[in-house]
């Protein structure tokens, strides 16, 4: 009877931010406007590089990619907020939960692996340019990117379905604006020693080892550029590298914080806040960063609002 009763979970309440109503009206207008502002920006990336055959190269090709990973996680996250900031009680469906978790997972887990196909991109591409067409042909570019949505979707694939296996204790309020792994597990009763495993498994591979693997990219690529004796290729070197150890920073740094300690830490305010910041102000910063750093980039946009207008 208890498991019973356990398994009849219709919906979850989720616990969003501070219930006075000119501070919900505030934080809705600034949501959406960062919602509106990552939409854009990672949209208008997407169209300069595919109407601009000159960036029709391995680094644009995974710049697409990162692009629409910020779409896609965004999307699966500001509007389930933004209807909560806008309505007297937050609520989502069991379902929507679980889809929500799986989706979430699946393109934060896409996202750490692609930052460090990139960072091997420029590795590449700064350290052999010699062999650069031979190592970044497009079978290989096509590859990168197929395996780093495939591994990643049957990663979430795996802790969706553990999370489904799950009992929970009511009541059911999620303290947290968003459902993840480690909020859930807080309401769960059953065992959990298999799902947090996991979690640890994941995140010493997605996050740990992809975010050490990019940092000795970037470790390599800073001492050849420095090796380098032009000043024009130093600059250019640097132009379409700064801009990413800038992303990689801010955007591992905050989901490892999250998902590093399994079933605490991203419940509390503080991981509200690194859950924006993965979520919510990295995808919006993104395509700034990269067009304001990246000269091709910057002419590509150029050319794309002169066409507009």
């Amino acid at each position: 009877m208890a498991a019973n009763n356990h398994t009849a979970v219709v919906e979850f309440v989720l616990q969003g931010f501070s219930g006075d109503p000119w501070l919900l009206v505030l934080f809705s207008a600034f949501f959406l406007l960062l919602y509106l502002m990552a939409l854009a920006g990672n949209v208008i990336i997407v169209m300069a590089i595919g109407l601009n055959p000159s960036l029709h190269t391995p680094m644009y090709f995974f710049l697409t990619n990162l692009a629409l990973l910020d779409i896609l996680c965004t999307s699966t996250v500001l509007p389930k907020l933004l209807e909560g900031l806008v309505a007297t009680r937050s609520t989502i469906s069991y379902g929507g939960c679980m889809a929500q978790l799986f989706f979430l997972t699946w393109f934060l887990g896409a996202e750490l692996l692609l930052l460090t196909a990139m960072a091997y991109d420029r590795y590449v591409a700064i350290c052999q340019p010699l062999h650069y067409h031979v190592l970044m042909s497009w079978p290989i570019c096509i590859l990168l990117a197929g395996s780093v949505w495939v591994v990643s979707v049957v990663s979430t694939s795996v802790h969706t379905g553990l999370m489904a296996r799950l009992y929970f204790c009511g009541p059911h309020q999620i303290r947290h604006f968003l459902c993840d792994v480690p909020t859930l597990l807080l309401l769960s009763c059953s065992p959990t020693v298999l799902n947090n495993v996991m979690i640890v498994i994941a995140d010493v591979y997605f996050g740990v080892v992809n975010f050490l693997l990019t940092m000795l990219s970037y470790g390599c690529t800073i001492a050849s550029m420095v090796r380098m004796r032009s000043a024009a290729g130093k600059r250019k070197a640097f132009s379409t590298c700064s801009s990413h150890p800038l992303v990689v920073t801010l955007y591992d740094c905050t989901v490892i914080y999250t998902y590093i300690r399994p079933g605490s830490g991203s419940s509390s305010e503080n991981g509200k806040v690194f859950a924006l910041l993965f979520t919510v102000v990295s995808p919006t910063l993104s395509p700034l960063i990269y067009s304001l750093r990246v000269k091709d980039v910057k002419m590509a946009l150029g050319r794309v609002f002169a066409c507009t207008w």
